[in-house]
């Protein structure tokens, strides 16, 4: 069996070592993809620690979400051929339940019993030189430049908000409030809802440095709100922040933050609205979210969970990128070699804010 070269995970708390391990092997429903650029998210030092306690078979090779060319394709592939550029999406989803299937993040984590069996044969992720993945999850780019393969990679962190918003219904037109916009998901959030046609965005937080680069990459679309922590107070001024009736809130707060802001921006929210629940508020053994019965009864208020996003997502996300409404260059992008996978964990644990990208160049 030949060898590829790999970061490679081999306990919680442990740097990552890079070394050669076997290339993977092409089954029926699968691709490799040569990968060119991975992600690396900015709490991916959280999940190597331990700290997040994600489900995570080790050793493993981490890494979710990359863009590459197709190096092969199994015998059910009707269009993918070698050599196309991929969006390879990490949401690794079972194919013998339609309804409930089974779900692994590639390289991150998985849900229940089910996603760790996906897990155990699509776990290895794209902090390598070659991805085994699901068929469906190569998402053809269309014809790109080498050079910009690493900005392509900026949809793996839009295409987040974007499954948020689309459970969440929004339509051209409405005003949406962002739980958690000066984060690295809530400022793709902001610049997603904006290409699909909302009117404006309320944006609340506390990092003035972050409310001010909203500000001024979106102008008047954007209507910051610096939160005070007073729960009334601060549903009072996000409220007066919109202009009018907020339409959709997306909440994408961390499991650091605490219920009081989540609640306060989900019951900005007009009669007849809807909230969708995407951060990981309470995750860490931190206090559930309360929202208040009555309230949601007789404002007809509908309030959605949403992990990741439905499939056909990248494909939209793509035309969107293309078509020039989605701005790929609102982010900076930072690059590591591949044999300096930690020092790029590193990097992007110190630079989370929004519009910043860490990058893996196998």
């Amino acid at each position: 069996m030949t060898a590829m070269k790999a970061a490679v995970l081999k306990e919680f708390g442990s740097p990552l070592s890079v070394e050669d391990v076997p290339e993977p092997v092409l089954g029926t429903g699968e691709v490799i993809v040569d990968v060119v650029a991975a992600a690396v998210l900015p709490y991916a030092a959280e999940v190597f620690s331990g700290e997040r306690r994600y489900p995570l078979t080790l050793p493993v090779t981490p890494g979710a979400g990359a863009v590459g060319r197709v190096r092969e394709v199994g015998p059910d592939a009707t269009r993918l051929a070698p050599g196309q550029w991929v969006l390879c999406d990490p949401t690794i989803r079972s194919r013998d339940h339609a309804l409930t299937p089974d779900i692994a993040l590639q390289g991150l984590s998985a849900r229940g019993d089910g996603g760790l069996r996906l897990q155990r044969h699509f776990g290895q992720g794209s902090y390598a030189e070659r991805l085994l993945i699901p068929t469906e999850n190569a998402v053809p780019l269309g014809p790109i430049d080498p050079a910009d393969a690493a900005r392509w990679l900026v949809l793996t962190t839009c295409l987040v908000p974007y499954g948020g918003l689309l459970a969440g219904g929004l339509e051209a037109g409405e005003t949406v409030l962002v739980s958690g916009a000066t984060g690295n998901f809530g400022g793709a959030a902001v610049a997603v809802a904006l290409a699909m046609g909302a009117a404006r965005v309320v944006a609340p937080g506390r990092n003035e440095e972050a409310l001010t680069g909203l500000e001024r990459r979106f102008g008047a679309h954007v209507r910051t709100v610096r939160l005070t922590g007073d729960e009334e107070r601060d549903r009072e001024r996000m409220t007066a922040a919109a202009h009018g009736p907020i339409d959709l809130v997306l909440d994408l707060l961390p499991p650091t933050a605490g219920t009081t802001p989540v609640r306060a921006a989900a019951m900005t929210v007009r009669e007849y609205g809807r909230v969708v629940l995407m951060g990981g508020v309470g995750m860490l053994d931190g206090a559930d979210l309360p929202l208040p019965y009555r309230w949601l009864m007789r404002n007809n208020v509908t309030v959605r969970g949403q992990w990741m996003f439905p499939r056909h997502a990248p494909v939209r996300l793509i035309e969107l990128a293309r078509c020039g409404r989605l701005d790929l260059g609102l982010f900076a992008l930072t690059e590591f070699a591949l044999d300096d996978a930690g020092e790029a964990v590193a990097h992007a644990a110190r630079h989370g804010a929004p519009f910043g990208l860490t990058v893996i160049r196998p």
